[in-house]
């Protein structure tokens, strides 16, 4: 069979794509291998395989350094925060796409202008009006905060998608005596779930990483979340790299799950052009 040009470039495009993914799942690979070893394994032959698995690692990191506390906490902060960006930023999406009034675009404009501002300028004044309002080292301060600053760019990419839609699927929906609410929650919700399933997995994987405000906004140790968990352990087992990873991959884990469940719908999202 011959070699024709299109094979080649689909060989170099592979190759491409095969060098990439070792490159990005690597290091994780060889975290989740370690996690399973003993620092004492690790010592003797950095890049060996676990013989035997040591899965009790897990139970012992999980239990002895309060990792429950602050799984929960995260999964806590995680899902209400997701949960409230994803309604009301598709709410404030679905108004500034499809509804035409004084100072739309300008209101716009303010919300987009906001992504490209560095969170750290705002650390000061959110510090002041948690303080203010008696939200200082709160779960609840946390979870307004990340809702303040995500929702610009959930709202961002929503509306992009939204105004896509066909206006002749509102009018019709009109015509057969539906509300302005029941067509958002009947028909756009349901058509929009590849692009707010684009923005529940960005938002996700900021909150449950996010270390900035979480350590700047809580200090009771009971209300911490993983990130700060993660800091403390490490301080803990500075010399135990086996027990590290062990943290780590617990951290980690959740994230890699949530992608693989929602990559496909995000990958719908992020790839949707105008909707026929």
């Amino acid at each position: 069979m011959p070699i024709t040009g299109n094979m080649i470039v689909r060989a170099i495009v592979l190759l491409g794509l095969s060098a990439y993914t070792c490159f990005a799942a690597g290091p994780f690979a060889w975290v989740a291998v370690m996690s399973l070893r003993t620092t004492t394994e690790i010592t003797d032959n950095p890049y060996g395989l676990p013989s035997p698995a040591h899965w009790w690692k897990f139970s012992e990191a999980w239990f002895g350094s309060n990792y429950g506390t602050y799984f929960f906490n995260s999964v806590v902060i995680t899902v209400v925060s997701v949960a409230v960006l994803s309604i009301l930023g598709a709410m404030a999406a679905y108004c500034l796409a499809r509804y035409k009034f004084p100072g739309n675009r300008l209101i716009f404009f303010l919300i987009f202008s906001t992504i490209v501002l560095p969170p750290q300028i705002t650390i000061i004044g959110i510090f002041q009006i948690l303080v203010n309002y008696g939200l200082y080292d709160s779960r609840l301060g946390l979870i307004l905060v990340y809702i303040a600053v995500q929702m610009p760019l959930t709202v961002f990419i929503l509306e992009g998608f939204f105004s896509r839609l066909p206006q002749d699927l509102f009018d019709a929906a009109r015509m057969d005596g539906y509300s302005d609410f029941e067509i958002f929650w009947k028909i756009t919700l349901p058509i929009g779930l590849p692009a707010i399933s684009t923005t529940v997995i960005l938002n996700m994987i900021f909150i449950w990483n996010e270390f900035l405000f979480a350590v700047v906004l809580l200090v009771d140790d009971a209300k911490r979340t993983l990130p700060l968990g993660i800091q403390r352990f490490m301080g803990d087992h500075l010399d135990d790299v086996g027990m590290l990873a062990t943290g780590l991959m617990i951290a980690v884990v959740p994230i890699i799950l949530a992608y693989v469940f929602f990559s496909e719908r995000m990958i719908q999202g992020m790839t949707a052009g105008a909707v026929k």
